[in-house]
């Protein structure tokens, strides 16, 4: 591991280029490409066959001049769907992601004391500038599970204070307001199907899926395969296992390179700026 802050979680990722990501018989190719270059690995893949794809709406908010952005914050909403209709309850997610470490742990992405969030501190591994290498990007996040979509952000950043005090110490007017990053026609819809489970080492287990983000069904932007995993005290020791994924993802890359879409995350398509 690079840091003796407490990584809490691994998340390795590829953008998917986007044609014909809306067939299923497409995503069952690439699929079935991963669980023969599992065997291949010889990493353990417990495939699942019959999982249930999960529709979301997302989206992100920022200030008419990107603030956030240009101070590495991400304020993310996430509504799930069931079908066409949208749940009264939203996940909401604000996180500080950089390329050091360090400096994503320094802001504090807390939300007030009154309300529940899950804390975690991620290294992202995306793909380096040539197929089989890597870069690291890390993210100190808050996510709250259950906001009602009635409570959300009055359009200010003033209100989204009142939810993440954090955001207070930016050097940010706090009377600018927030908007959906390029308005409320940029609602992505999210297509999310699990495809197993992949085994690097003793409790270094990977939840491996595949996401689809349109503009509308049948409009796919980009697609994302990721596998990750948590690290806590039992394996973060496990230093071969953590090895193990890092050159499995290499060689993954080498074994999907016609799939691969140039990019870093979908994040950054959206603002349309790289991370």
């Amino acid at each position: 591991m690079k840091s003796k802050l407490a990584i809490t979680n691994r998340e390795f990722k590829l953008l998917i280029k986007p044609q014909g990501l809306d067939r299923r018989s497409r995503i069952t190719a690439l699929s079935d490409q991963i669980l023969q270059f599992c065997k291949k690995s010889k990493v353990e893949f417990f495939h699942l066959d019959n999982a249930t794809t999960g529709l979301r709406n997302i989206y992100f908010y920022d200030t008419p001049g990107e603030d956030f952005r240009r101070n590495n914050i991400i304020l993310r909403v996430r509504e799930s769907r069931q079908n066409i209709w949208v749940d009264d309850w939203c996940e909401v997610t604000l996180k500080c992601r950089t390329q050091d470490l360090a400096q994503s742990h320094r802001f504090d992405p807390s939300p007030k004391k009154s309300i529940k969030s899950r804390l975690r501190l991620k290294e992202e591994i995306l793909r380096g500038d040539a197929v089989g290498s890597t870069r690291s990007i890390y993210s100190n996040n808050a996510i709250l599970d259950a906001v009602p979509i009635d409570s959300l952000f009055d359009r200010s950043l003033a209100s989204a204070i009142k939810f993440f005090p954090g955001l207070s110490t930016l050097s940010i007017n706090k009377q600018e307001p927030l908007r959906i990053v390029g308005g409320r026609t940029n609602k992505i819809l999210e297509a999310c199907l699990p495809i197993g489970n992949l085994v690097f080492g003793d409790g270094v287990q990977a939840h491996c899926e595949i996401a689809i983000w349109m503009k509308s069904v049948g409009d796919p932007i980009v697609g994302e395969l990721a596998f990750s995993y948590r690290v806590n005290d039992a394996n973060r020791g496990q230093a071969k296992a953590h090895k193990r994924a890092d050159k499995f993802f290499k060689k993954l890359q080498v074994e999907l390179s016609s799939w691969l879409e140039i990019g870093s995350t979908k994040t950054a398509l959206v603002y349309g700026k790289p991370e």
